[in-house]
C-alpha cells in the first residue's frame, strides 16, 4: 500500500489475502449474526450443563471476535477469541469443518484476525468451556503485527497472558491498539460511559431538560479563556469554537425553559497538561428560581450518587489516597480557606498595599497587582488549592473575577459563587446567576477594559445576551462540572489523556 513500508511479515499477509480472494474466500466479510457474546456463551453453558451426561455439549452458538492466540496441533487447533465481554476458547478440527476451510482459513489465522465461529459448547479435560467449531467465517484479516504476547505464571500455577503495549504516547496515538490490548483501558471508558448515564438519569429525574446549543459562536464568552477561531466561507464570517455554553443556556431560561442541561465539548486555546486538554467535556446546568446553593446541592448529589453506584459506597481510592464522598461536604469561604492553610487573615476590603505585603510574607511577589480581589484569588490558587484533597466547596469569590455571577447582598465586592475542589483540582464551578441587564452591561465593559490592558482571556461584550436579560431572566443558579476530571477520579487515572479517547497530540514528523 502506498505510504506504508511493508515488512516481510506484512507483505506475506497481503499476499495471503490476495490468495484467499483468488480461492474465492472473501477476507473482509459482511454482517455476522452472532447469538452470544463470549461471556454470554460461557454463562449459557454453565446454566445448561448436565454433569450426568458424559461429554456434554450444548446446542450450537454463534460468536464473533478477534483471535488473540492460536495453538496448532496437526489437523486441529485451539484458539482464543476475544470480544468486548471477554475471551472464549474455540476448538477447530479439520474433519469437523466444511471442506477446504481448514488450510486456507484456520491454518493461516493470524493473531488479530476477526472471525465468526459457530458450534456447540463443551468442557475440555482441563475444565475450560470451549466452542467446538463447525463453521468458521473470516470477517477481517489483520495485516499489521500486534504487540507481542507475554505469559506470566501466577502463584496458583495458572498462566496470565497479556499483550505488551505500555508506551504511553503510543497508547494515546493509537488508541485503537490500546483499547484492543489493554483491558484496563477498555474498563476506563466503559466506566466513563456508566458515569455519564448515571448523571443523565439523575438530571432527567430531577426535571432538567437536556438541550444542545451551538459549538460556533459569534462572540467568545461564557468563561475566561482564550478561544479557537475559525472562518465560515459562505458568510465570510469569523467564528469562535465555544469556550462554554453558558450564555446560550441562560437565553433558554429567558425563553421559559426553567431547568436545562448540556453535556458536550468546550474548546479553550490553552496549555496541555495532566489536567488540561484543549477539547474537553463539560456538564452545564441552569435552574430557574434557584441560586448558588441549589446547584451546589445538585453537584454534591450527582457526584456522590455516581461514586456510590460505581464503587458500592461513598468513597474511592485515587492515586493511593482515600477520598470520602459521604454528604455533606466541607464548605468554606475563600478567605477562611486562606487563613486555615497559611495562618494569614485577608479581607476583600483590605488595601492593595496591605495585601501585597501579606503576599510577600507567604513568599509571593504581587507587585503590579491592582485589585484586592485578584490578589486574594492569587493567594488562594498559589497556597490553598493543592491542599484541598477531600471534596471541598470554596465559597464567596471576588466580583472582579466573576463577571457573570450575582453579588452578595451584604458585600458587592463578593459574589454568590462556589468552586468544588477534590485532590487539589477544580472539578466544578457554580453561582447565583446575574440577571440584572444594567449590571451585566457594566461588567462586560469592565472586561473590555481588562482586554485593552492585555488580558487575552477577558470576556467580550455580548449585546444580544444583555438584550435577552432586558426581556427578564428569572433568578437562577448555574453550574459547570468538568466530566473529564471527574472521570479521572472515578477511574484512578493520573492524566486527563487517560480518560479522553483521542487526546490532542502534536503530529509525528
Amino acid at each position: 500500500m502506498e505510504g506504508f513500508q511493508e515488512s516481510e511479515v506484512t507483505q506475506a499477509r497481503i499476499e495471503h489475502i490476495e490468495g484467499l480472494r483468488e480461492a474465492g474466500i472473501e477476507p473482509y466479510g459482511r454482517a455476522f449474526d452472532r447469538t452470544h457474546t463470549a461471556a454470554e456463551a460461557i454463562e449459557f453453558f454453565k446454566s445448561t450443563e448436565d454433569t450426568s451426561v458424559e461429554k456434554f455439549q450444548t446446542d450450537p452458538v454463534k460468536i464473533a471476535g478477534r483471535v488473540m492466540n492460536k495453538r496448532m496441533m496437526g489437523k486441529a487447533a485451539f484458539a482464543n477469541v476475544h470480544d468486548l465481554s471477554g475471551n472464549i476458547q474455540i476448538y477447530l478440527r479439520k474433519n469437523d469443518l466444511p471442506e477446504g476451510a481448514f488450510e486456507p482459513c484456520v491454518k493461516e489465522l493470524a493473531l488479530g484476525d476477526i472471525i465468526g465461529v459457530e458450534g456447540p459448547l463443551f468442557r475440555t479435560k482441563t475444565g475450560e468451556i470451549t466452542i467446538h467449531a463447525t463453521e468458521v467465517t473470516l470477517l477481517s484479516k489483520v495485516i499489521n503485527n500486534l504487540p507481542p504476547l507475554k505469559e506470566v505464571e501466577q502463584e496458583d500455577g495458572s498462566i496470565h497472558r497479556f499483550f505488551e503495549f505500555t508506551e504511553v504516547e503510543t497508547r494515546y496515538r493509537q488508541r485503537y491498539l490500546d483499547l484492543l490490548m489493554n483491558r484496563e483501558t477498555r474498563e476506563t471508558f466503559l466506566r466513563r460511559s456508566r458515569a455519564l448515564n448515571i448523571i443523565r438519569r439523575e438530571m432527567d429525574a430531577l426535571g432538567y431538560l437536556e438541550v444542545e446549543t451551538p459549538m460556533m459562536h459569534h462572540i467568545a464568552g461564557g468563561a475566561a479563556a482564550r478561544p479557537f477561531m475559525t472562518h465560515h466561507n459562505t458568510l465570510d464570517l469569523d467564528l469562535y469554537l465555544r469556550i462554554a455554553p453558558e450564555l446560550h443556556l441562560k437565553r433558554l431560561l429567558v425563553g421559559g425553559m426553567e431547568a436545562v442541561y448540556e453535556i458536550n465539548r468546550n474548546f479553550r486555546n490553552e496549555g496541555v497538561s495532566v489536567k488540561h486538554n484543549p477539547e474537553f467535556t463539560m456538564l452545564e446546568a441552569y435552574k430557574a428560581y434557584g441560586d448558588r446553593d441549589t446547584v451546589m446541592d445538585l453537584c454534591e448529589h450527582l457526584i456522590s450518587t455516581a461514586v456510590t453506584e460505581i464503587f458500592g459506597e461513598p468513597k474511592l481510592s485515587y492515586q493511593g489516597t482515600e477520598l470520602l464522598f459521604e454528604r455533606p461536604w466541607k464548605r468554606v469561604t475563600m478567605t477562611d480557606a486562606i487563613e486555615e492553610v497559611t495562618g494569614v487573615k485577608v479581607d476583600i476590603r483590605d488595601s492593595v498595599e496591605d495585601l501585597i505585603k501579606k503576599g510577600e510574607e507567604l513568599g509571593l511577589n504581587l507587585e503590579g497587582s491592582d485589585s484586592p480581589g485578584r490578589i486574594i484569588n492569587t493567594l488562594f490558587e498559589e497556597k490553598v488549592e493543592e491542599t484541598l484533597v477531600q471534596p471541598t466547596f470554596v465559597l464567596d469569590y471576588p466580583t472582579v473575577i466573576s463577571p457573570l455571577a450575582k453579588q452578595k447582598p451584604d458585600n458587592p465586592d463578593l459574589v454568590d459563587r462556589f468552586e468544588l475542589f477534590i485532590f487539589g483540582r477544580e472539578i466544578a464551578n457554580g453561582f447565583t446567576e446575574l440577571n440584572d441587564p444594567a449590571e451585566q452591561h457594566k461588567r462586560f465593559n469592565e472586561q473590555l477594559q481588562e482586554k485593552d490592558k492585555g488580558d487575552e482571556e477577558a470576556h467580550e461584550m455580548d449585546l444580544d445576551y444583555v438584550n435577552a436579560l432586558r426581556c427578564a431572566m428569572p433568578p437562577a443558579g448555574g453550574i459547570g462540572i468538568g466530566i473529564d476530571r471527574l472521570v479521572m477520579l472515578l477511574t484512578d487515572s493520573p492524566s486527563i489523556r487517560d480518560v479522553i479517547l483521542f487526546p490532542l497530540l502534536r503530529p509525528r514528523e
